[in-house]
């Protein structure tokens, strides 16, 4: 019973001591400035810019986001518009925008390793191959569903067809449709081939397997790096060095995205995370001072 009791009295504790570090940083917003970060909608970088903000607004400051294309994103980044984005699929998804804006921004680093980008398919399906593919055009209705037209992984899923000289019609749509296409063929035992990506909430809620591929078309490992604006580390050093200094794994990624799946804000899941993970917040919080 003492253990008990002295245990809910250290839990009760860092409450306490969370609830005024975020009180704290909400009173020095004003005098800190404003951090403005754009992200795409997808579900790894709605749980990183989430997180990311309720950081910052622990250290202080005003925290603004923008949803765009990722074309737009990383654009908006490059032109100084916005101060950061947290969503660069390096080297392959986005080399084609790294390549071309790359003299305009800084690349403040990877937040996560272990990354990738490939086909989905339910786990009962019989195709294991990209190149199994075109045996069961009629079972997957000669089609892939994809997301957004301007993402990384629709331009290599076009290249993929291409190079396996698939009879498939990639169909473009967001990261929404394509969830809700997977989530509807799988409740009918149906198969069902979409755009994917580790980490994703989905491969925590569905048995499902990425088609091997033979050729490569998609690449290796990635890593998503922190973008950020030229003149953000000379104008707001210490929202660099959190920005910079944040890292964190695929399993603490997963964990966001499938909390942030099954509520209904996103903010306040990243919000309950952060509070719950004060020892990793803190290392990255750490660097500012």
């Amino acid at each position: 019973m003492k253990h008990l009791l002295n245990h809910r009295i250290r839990l009760a504790g860092l409450a306490l001591a969370t609830g005024a570090a975020l009180s704290a940083g909400a009173a020095q917003a004003e005098e800190k400035g404003t951090v403005h970060l754009a992200y795409v909608e997808w579900a790894s970088t709605v749980a990183s810019t989430n997180v990311m903000q309720v950081v910052l607004e622990q250290a202080g400051y005003d925290v603004e986001t923008s949803s765009l294309s990722a074309a737009a994103m990383w654009q908006s980044v490059a032109t100084g518009d916005v101060d950061a984005h947290l969503a660069g699929w390096l080297p392959i998804t986005h080399e084609d925008y790294y390549a071309k804006l790359k003299d305009d921004l800084v690349d403040a680093g990877p937040s996560l390793e272990g990354a990738k980008l490939g086909m989905v398919v339910p786990a009962y399906s019989e195709a294991d191959s990209i190149a199994d593919l075109n045996d069961h055009v009629d079972s997957f209705d000669g089609k892939i569903t994809g997301i957004d037209p301007g993402a990384g992984v629709m331009r290599l899923t076009e290249q993929v067809i291409e190079d396996y000289d698939l009879d498939y019609d990639l169909v473009s749509g967001s990261g929404a449709t394509m969830t809700a296409a997977l989530k509807n063929a799988i409740d009918n035992e149906q198969d069902v081939a979409v755009t994917g990506w580790a980490p994703h909430w989905k491969l925590a809620r569905w048995d499902l397997k990425f088609l091997e591929d033979p050729k490569g078309t998609y690449g290796g490992e990635e890593k998503i790096h922190t973008i950020v604006r030229q003149g953000l580390e000379e104008e707001m050093p210490e929202a660099f060095a959190i920005l910079d200094a944040f890292e964190w794994d695929t399993e603490m990624m997963g964990e966001v995205m499938l909390m942030q799946e099954e509520g209904d804000d996103a903010y306040a899941e990243a919000k309950k995370w952060v509070e719950e993970n004060q020892d990793v917040v803190q290392e990255w919080l750490d660097a500012a001072s």
